[in-house]
């Protein structure tokens, strides 16, 4: 299993950046809508999603939420972070195919309760900002390496 190492609070610098590149797949779109419930046609429809602005399938705006999480989960501040709230806002749909890039940089740290603020960018693979915000969490206090899991086999019946 690869190991994954994280950045502590005393570690983290304000202006310090990471950053985590996911490529989004219809199946991650459908396995997202079996695990939230969220069966909008617009994610799942190709005939419904063609009648909208959008005129195909996108992905869920969380689903990009949730890669701003495994990017503060895996990369900065990394294994032991507490993921205390995020404000998003979505500027450009995700697409199946798209590449998307979260962009990390940290924003403040306050020492009291080792907590950070994190700006967060996703950026598609034409450079195009699809969703931006901030984050706040709770970095770690102590320097760790995880073996990190294998990605869990999932898959949807056709």
């Amino acid at each position: 299993m690869p190991e994954q190492g994280n950045f502590t609070f005393d570690e983290l610098q304000v202006g310090q950046t990471a950053s985590y590149t996911r490529t989004i797949e219809q199946r991650h779109i459908q396995l997202f809508a079996a695990a939230t419930g969220d069966v909008n046609p617009v994610h799942l429809d190709p005939d419904y999603a063609a009648s909208t602005p959008f005129g195909e399938p996108i992905a869920h705006g969380m689903l990009t939420g949730g890669l701003i999480s495994a990017a503060l989960a895996l990369e900065m501040p990394g294994p032991g972070t507490v993921f205390l709230g995020q404000s998003l806002r979505f500027r450009a749909p995700v697409k199946p195919g798209d590449t998307v890039t979260i962009e990390l940089t940290v924003t403040e740290k306050r020492s009291r309760r080792q907590w950070v603020s994190i700006d967060c960018r996703a950026v598609n693979q034409h450079g195009k900002v699809v969703a931006s915000g901030s984050a706040e969490v709770m970095a770690p206090g102590e320097k760790l390496s995880v073996a990190l899991p294998p990605e869990p086999a999932a898959s949807i019946a056709p």
